[in-house]
């Protein structure tokens, strides 16, 4: 066991990097990927497996330890019995004897000693090495959540953010085509304005022909007086209209060339 935990304890550094310790303390998780993430649980589960061997080694170490110092406990409360019984003990064979016993088991426990240091340092490098992992592993595991948060909060950021695009790219397209409809209207405007204009022009070219028409139409006085009408008439080189029955006679043998 004392080499199995030398050898242990001497390839912690392979061991941490073999299981990406290194990596997974050092790693920063505000900037990890997804394909990071997987990579870092990967290393936290070899982690994990590190930790169930150390867990397992220190209890071994640990049972050996107590195993061999109750041993001892046991040898030494035996001598102490051997020692109080040769003290007493009025036969000298007998008291030989008890004596012999005696120093055997004390040879046995002076031998066991280094033994007994030993299993103890092994049980204590065991629990540090234990601890040490248990500790890295911990940190790992939250980074590890930390991360994995991270990387949500932030894909929930771009999926806000592309919903706010497409509401901003949707109100654009509002604002243009409302823009569009303006800009018709605003020609249908112009157009009908243009139109107005027009017929206004119109009327008042039609009301000053209406004028005009007016003040050339002779006047009633001039259509209603025969007097005013033949002066008029004479004015203007036309001969005069025969009004009595006897003028229009006269006026029709002058036509047909009689008399």
């Amino acid at each position: 066991m004392l080499r199995f935990m030398s050898n242990l304890l001497g390839v912690k550094a392979s061991q941490a990097a073999n299981a990406g310790i290194e990596a997974l303390v050092r790693w920063d998780p505000k900037s990890a990927s997804e394909a990071e993430l997987r990579t870092m649980e990967q290393h936290l589960d070899e982690l994990g497996r590190e930790v169930a061997q150390a867990r397992a080694a220190y209890d071994r170490e640990k049972k050996e330890a107590d195993a061999i110092q109750a041993l001892a406990q046991q040898r030494l409360a035996a001598a102490d019995h051997l020692q109080r019984q040769s003290a007493t003990e009025a036969d000298p064979g007998r008291k030989a004897a008890l004596e012999s016993s005696l120093t055997t088991l004390v040879d046995m426990l002076e031998k066991m000693q280094p033994d007994i240091d030993r299993e103890k340092q092994d049980a204590a490098d065991a629990k540090d090495f234990l601890e040490m992992l248990e500790q890295t592993y911990a940190e790992a595991g939250g980074k590890l959540k930390q991360g994995r948060s991270e990387l949500e909060r932030a894909q929930r950021d771009m999926a806000r953010a592309a919903q706010q695009r497409e509401t901003a790219e949707r109100q654009a397209e509002t604002s243009r085509r409302a823009a569009g409809l303006a800009s018709s209207t605003s020609s249908l405007t112009v157009a009908l304005k243009a139109m107005q204009e027009s017929a206004q022009r119109d009327r008042v070219s039609a009301d000053a022909a209406s004028a005009k028409a007016r003040l050339l139409r002779p006047t009633t006085p001039e259509q209603d007086d025969p007097n005013i009408a033949a002066a008029l008439s004479a004015a203007a080189g036309k001969p005069a209209q025969p009004q009595s029955v006897a003028e229009r006679l006269a006026a029709l043998r002058a036509a047909g060339g009689h008399r």
